[in-house]
Parts: C-alpha cells; structure tokens; sequence
C-alpha cells in the first residue's frame, strides 16, 4: 500500500538517495533523459539530514520503500549547503509581481522525483498536493529551477501549476526555467 507523509526517519532520507541515484542524469542515456526525465543534483546523506532540520520532504513508500519524493529547502539551508548559494542569490534578481522574489516567504523544490515503476498513476501530482497541504500556511509559493530540455519535467509541473518567471543559461550552457507554483 502506497502511503504519503513527511519524512521522518534516517531509513527515508536513505531511501530519497537510493531514489535519487537511479534517476541521475549523469547515469541516464539520452533516451532516458528524453523520455523519462531526471534528477541533476546528488544529496549526500549530510545535505539531507541538514535540509531535514528546517522542514521535512514529501515522500511516498511502498512499505518501506521510497518510491517518489518532493524535497523541501528554505532559505536557511543556503547556509548548510554552499553550493544552494548561487541559486538562492539569484532569486534576488528574480522580479515576482514587481517585487524580487527574495521579498516574499517561499520554499525551494530541491528536487522531485518518482521511481520509474510508478510513473502515470498520478503519484507525482499526489506529492504536490501534500506539499502545497504541508506547507502553504507558511509559505506564499513553491519555487524551483527545472532545465529545459528536461520536458517531462517541465509538462508536469505546469499541469500541476508552476509558471516560467526566468530562463537563464548556467556556465556549463544548460538553459534552466525558474518556475512558481503560488498558493494565494
């Protein structure tokens, strides 16, 4: 039985990387990524447990099991994590509204992913769901960056509600949308 809810345990932060290794797209062929998706960053156990001090991840498990994951990161986590920085800093030239998006009370996506057997039976939009439910009296929107050429991505989080409020190329010429899904 597939259940939903934060995660909790070292045992789920364990699971969210065994997860999240087999989506990476440094180890996905170009089929793959085409067709499937994939996940850029790889967390270590360290980054997670320290994400997990300001506010837990959504996951879902199948037993024991992780079988999809929506990551939450504040501002504080910038802190933990260095290599958050740039991004978090960037949002300070983000214009949301007329405002910089560093204005506003928001919460990072870190990242998402659904295990490949579960994909199309709507666990992905489930996810969200519980995200926005957990975390939408603290928070004015949901932010996060998804590269353009990863296109089932893209789809799914405009089904669900993010909007494009940037495009910007990185220094290794990805092109990566910044995108909103805002709660009021």
């Amino acid at each position: 039985m597939i259940e939903i809810s934060t995660s909790q345990t070292v045992r789920d932060l364990e699971g969210i990387i065994t997860l999240q290794k087999k989506n990476l797209r440094a180890d996905l062929s170009p089929e793959e990524i085409e067709q499937q998706g994939f996940v850029t960053v790889s967390h270590t156990l360290d980054d997670l447990e320290k994400m997990h001090q300001h506010e837990p991840n959504i996951i879902a498990k199948d037993g024991e099991r992780v079988i999809a994951y929506v990551l939450g990161m504040t501002e504080q986590s910038k802190n933990d994590i260095p290599r958050l920085v740039e991004m978090y800093e960037s949002f300070d030239h983000i214009q949301y509204h007329g405002k910089s998006v560093a204005e506003y009370q928001y919460i990072v996506v870190g990242q998402v992913c659904v295990d490949k057997d579960y994909r199309g039976k709507g666990l992905f939009d489930q996810c969200y769901q519980a995200y926005k439910n957990f975390f939408e009296d603290k928070f004015e929107f949901a932010i996060t960056e998804i590269a353009t050429i990863n296109l089932r991505s893209m789809k799914a989080h405009e089904r669900i509600g993010f909007k494009t409020i940037d495009t910007y190329t990185d220094q290794m010429s990805t092109e990566w949308n910044v995108v909103v899904w805002d709660w009021r």
